[in-house]
């Protein structure tokens, strides 16, 4: 009778303890962290493809909405470069003459540049680990849209604000439930085209002398970098099963 008693009194003690475990499904809410990579010159003194590339670090948080949709926000410092080398510049586009008079020396200009804004950002997959149930997997591609700002100063030229509008692809993969590792590229398309001001000397803004628009003629830059975020804010569920 002893042991039967004592056999009942620990499995009673256990059993709420094993519950407690299975019933909270532990999900994390936010991330932080940062990235290092390049950044590219879009505009008037030549660049394509992560052509004359500077490096850039910028610090990330996401909100996860859900497996699928995440709101994220960034900070970022880059340097950013570029010449007309190979490119014709008129040195009066505005002028009478059909060649716009004789061309402009080469134009160099290197710079520093602050990113900051918040994307939207929707999984292609359910991302996640644990909870089998759900069909979370470890691994996603995703796509991202959004608003922010820039600012370029030194170099010579003057200090240049502009809004920007990102839109790019990423790829995300959970090394540890807790541990994030990430890929990205977007291109920021942006209000300003003097992110790339040398100095007064230079032409860079409008230097055909056509008419802009918001975005039209105006200076872009591509990012790409790999980022490593940790989750944190642990939000509890009730385990249905």
């Amino acid at each position: 009778m002893m042991k039967r008693a004592m056999l009942f009194l620990l499995t009673s003690l256990a059993t709420p303890a094993v519950k407690a475990q299975d019933g909270d499904l532990l999900e994390y809410q936010q991330e932080i962290g940062g990235g290092v990579g390049i950044i590219s010159y879009l505009g008037d003194a030549g660049g394509g493809f992560m052509t004359h590339p500077g490096l850039m670090g910028t610090a990330v948080w996401r909100r996860n909405l859900n497996q699928r949709m995440v709101v994220k926000t960034n900070l970022g410092l880059g340097h950013m470069s570029g010449n007309t080398k190979g490119s014709y510049f008129p040195t009066d586009p505005k002028s009478k003459t059909p060649e716009g008079g004789e061309p402009a020396d080469i134009i160099h200009f290197s710079r520093n540049v602050v990113d900051a804004g918040a994307q939207f950002e929707f999984n292609f997959l359910g991302y996640g680990m644990g909870a089998g149930y759900k069909g979370l997997s470890r691994w996603t591609p995703y796509l991202l849209a959004g608003a922010g700002f820039a600012i370029g100063f030194g170099g010579g030229g003057q200090t240049a604000g502009a809004l920007t509008i990102p839109v790019g692809l990423g790829f995300r993969y959970k090394l540890r439930p807790r541990l994030n590792v990430g890929f990205e590229w977007s291109v920021r398309f942006t209000t300003s085209d003097r992110l790339d001001d040398a100095g007064q000397e230079t032409h860079l803004s409008d230097p055909y002398g056509i008419e802009s628009g918001m975005f039209k003629n105006k200076d872009c830059y591509q990012m790409m970098f790999v980022s490593l975020t940790y989750d944190i804010s642990p939000k509890y569920r009730k385990c249905n099963n």
